[in-house]
C-alpha cells in the first residue's frame, strides 16, 4: 500500500467517531453532580422540522410547495437496567414529576461536549425478556433548542 493511501485512510478513520464513545448525561436534582446514564447501550439523537404547506391553486406543474417550520429534538437511548443507580433514581423520579432536565451528550474518548439542552422524560419503560437481561429505554423530548457544544468555547480539561 502507497504511503499516500495509507495517510488518507487512516486520516479519515482519525475523523470517525465510534458510538460506543458517546454518553448521555443528566445533572440530578440539585444540579451539581452529572450523572452518566448507567447501562447505556444506544442512543439517538432526533432532530426534526415541520413544513408548512403553501401549495395554492396557481403553483404551476402540480407540484406541493412548503416553507420551513418549527424544529424540535428527541433523545432515545436504551441498556440494561441498572436499578440501584443514581442516574436510574433520577430518571424514575423525572418521570414521576413533570420537571425538565438539564441533559449532555459527550464524546469520553475526545472528552468534549457534543450537545446539550432541556428534556422532559415522556417515556421509561423496563424489559424483562425470559433469556436475556432486564433493560430500559427512555424518550427525552426537547424543549426548546438543541445546543451544539462543539462549536461552544471549550475548558481545558482539569476545570
Amino acid at each position: 500500500m502507497s504511503t499516500e493511501l495509507y495517510s488518507e485512510l487512516t486520516g479519515k478513520l482519525q475523523k470517525a467517531i465510534a458510538g460506543k464513545d458517546i454518553l448521555l448525561s443528566l445533572w440530578d436534582h440539585t444540579g451539581t453532580k452529572l450523572l452518566a446514564i448507567a447501562g447505556q447501550q444506544g442512543l439517538t439523537i432526533n432532530r426534526d422540522k415541520d413544513t408548512i404547506e403553501v401549495t395554492s391553486k396557481d403553483t404551476e406543474g402540480g407540484w406541493k410547495e412548503f416553507l420551513g417550520g418549527t424544529k424540535e429534538w428527541s433523545i432515545d437511548n436504551d441498556g440494561v437496567y441498572v436499578r440501584n443507580h443514581d442516574s436510574h433514581k433520577q430518571l424514575l423520579a423525572l418521570y414521576e414529576g413533570d420537571d425538565a432536565v438539564l441533559i449532555k451528550v459527550t464524546n469520553q474518548k475526545a472528552k468534549t461536549d457534543m450537545f446539550g439542552g432541556l428534556a422532559i422524560l415522556t417515556s421509561y419503560p423496563i424489559e424483562a425478556p425470559y433469556d436475556d437481561a432486564v433493560t430500559y429505554s427512555i424518550t427525552l423530548q426537547g424543549t426548546g433548542a438543541l445546543v451544539d457544544l462543539e462549536d461552544a468555547p471549550q475548558a481545558p480539561a482539569g476545570e
